[in-house]
């Protein structure tokens, strides 16, 4: 039993210092764990965050320029109609229609120089198409640069709106992997984390239990020590009182067989 309680003692003394590096190791990289997780957890929210907004901006741009083809549709739809009626030669009965007062329209909010801008007015003024007829090469020339221009706005718009599409499904595609890839890393480190809190809350409790244990034997060994000592006394008392009393014992039987 003595020497059993040495090897534990022995045992325990190796183990304590083992079992502490190891908890500090431990905690280090639990803490270590929880940073990457805040950080993961930032960073998803930001990616989040900007799908939001690149959303909000796309739909933002998609209604502007629904707005803005469809009144270049309306406006190229017109001077379609309006350019063939004037080639054809204009009558009084084309300034009541719709796409004459489209045209009207362009005419104060198109960009062009004055003089087209007055002569395509008092074209339009007017109230027949006789006094203004001989002009008519030139109502269509002005109205076909305008409708040039609304094609090739037109066009421009539609590929600044293809280009942003593109634009946004590569941020939300690369976006989503992000977020899909911090997931995966967030579920993995907690997991990880929770482990090692289990397995550092198991190892102080084996620490307490050894320090414990450790103490326990060294009080023993210090006790069995102290006894010790305390029996060998008594064994070198018992030992001189035995030599005495054998001595004594020899005296009185040399006495007795003595003739005297």
């Amino acid at each position: 039993d003595w020497s059993s309680d040495v090897c534990s003692s022995d045992l325990a003394e190796k183990k304590i210092p083992l079992v502490g590096s190891s908890i500090e190791e431990d905690t280090a990289m639990k803490a270590q764990l929880e940073a990457d997780l805040k950080a993961h957890q930032s960073d998803r929210a930001a990616a989040k965050e900007a799908i939001a907004k690149a959303t909000a901006m796309r739909n933002k741009e998609a209604a502007a320029f629904a707005k803005e083809t469809g009144d270049l549709k309306t406006n190229v739809a017109a001077l379609n109609k309006a350019i063939p009626a004037i080639e054809k030669g204009m009558s009084g009965g084309f300034l009541q229609t719709t796409s004459a007062s489209v045209v009207r329209s362009l005419s104060i909010s198109m960009d062009m120089s004055s003089v087209d801008r007055d002569l395509l007015t008092s074209f339009l003024a007017s109230g027949s198409s006789s006094s203004y007829s001989p002009k008519g090469g030139e109502i269509s020339g002005i109205l076909k640069t305008m409708l040039d221009e609304m094609n090739a706005d037109l066009k421009d718009a539609t590929d600044k709106e293809n280009s942003a599409i593109v634009g946004f499904d590569e941020l939300v595609g690369a976006k989503t992997k992000e977020i899909d890839a911090l997931t995966k890393a967030i579920e993995s480190k907690s997991i990880r984390v929770g482990e090692l809190g289990v397995k550092i809350a198991e190892m102080k409790n084996d620490l307490t239990d050894t320090e414990e244990g450790l103490l326990e034997d060294k009080k023993f060994l210090a006790d069995l020590s102290k006894n010790c000592a305390i029996k060998e006394k008594e064994w070198a008392i018992i030992c001189k009182t035995r030599s005495e009393e054998l001595l004594a014992l020899a005296d009185t039987i040399k006495i007795l067989n003595d003739d005297d």
